[in-house]
């Protein structure tokens, strides 16, 4: 039996733990908390997406915990899709909290310390400047080959076999790894800077391909949503056990 939280009290402690008013990110990410509710909250609920699909599925009372929130699109006119989702959360009494890059660079529930983690990496190490802070994560790792990590890569996300996409530029036996998920494929020159002969990201624009290749360096995708489901789980786990509140994921892969 969970304990009812209050939604003030969680608010302050994840607002301080995941350092969000200091973290810098895009002005539509409006890390923090986007709707409250009446106050008390029954539940966490974790989910990548603040998504209707996502808010539909979310009992009354709860905390949704996401990565990326309502505003993405810049769009602050309460219309269409925009007025459906928020109308949803609040005849629910759901209230919606959401942390993008403060989620992504947290060095212990953060989507690329993890995912790091779980690729086994060591000697870790933070690269890559984003607006001031270094945002990617760098290690040693001790597989054999790109398809040995490409398969370590596809079980560190969840993936099927094959969900994963390898772009062959550099070694064929990795030495330096650099995570960075979601759209991280735009950190590559400076995952290459750090001494990395391999990226791990979610996705990238179509010219990377070509970037990798003549850089020198094994560049594997494995899906924006895959790469950033591993902080939302830790961050609802954390949540849960410090406040005495039960936790589930809502899983709502887009295979992108």
């Amino acid at each position: 039996m969970s304990t009812e939280g209050r939604l003030a009290d969680l608010t302050a402690y994840l607002d301080t733990y995941l350092r969000v008013r200091e973290t810098p990110d895009e002005p539509n990410a409006q890390n923090g908390l986007q709707v409250e509710n009446n106050g008390a909250i029954q539940r966490i609920v974790a989910a990548v997406d603040a998504s209707q699909q996502t808010i539909d599925g979310t009992g009354a009372g709860s905390l949704l915990v996401v990565h990326h929130g309502l505003f993405w699109d810049g769009n602050p006119r309460l219309t269409g899709r925009h007025y459906r989702r928020l109308k949803a959360l609040l005849d629910r009494d759901i209230a919606l909290y959401a942390a993008h890059i403060p989620l992504d660079v947290h060095p212990e529930v953060g989507n690329n310390a993890l995912l790091a983690s779980a690729l086994r990496l060591r000697d870790l190490s933070w690269f890559g400047n984003y607006r001031g802070i270094a945002l990617g994560v760098a290690g040693k790792t001790s597989v054999a080959s790109r398809t040995a990590l490409l398969a370590e890569v596809e079980r560190a996300v969840g993936g099927a076999s094959g969900s994963a996409r390898m772009v062959p530029g550099g070694p064929e036996q990795p030495v330096q790894v650099g995570v960075v998920t979601g759209s991280g494929g735009s950190m590559m020159a400076a995952a290459r800077d750090a001494g990395c002969d391999t990226l791990v990201s979610g996705e990238g624009a179509a010219h990377t391909y070509f970037d990798a290749m003549e850089w020198g360096l094994n560049v594997v995708y494995a899906g924006h949503y895959a790469t950033e489901t591993l902080g939302v789980r830790a961050l609802a786990t954390h949540l849960a056990s410090r406040f005495g509140l039960s936790w589930e994921f809502h899983d709502h892969p887009t295979g992108m």
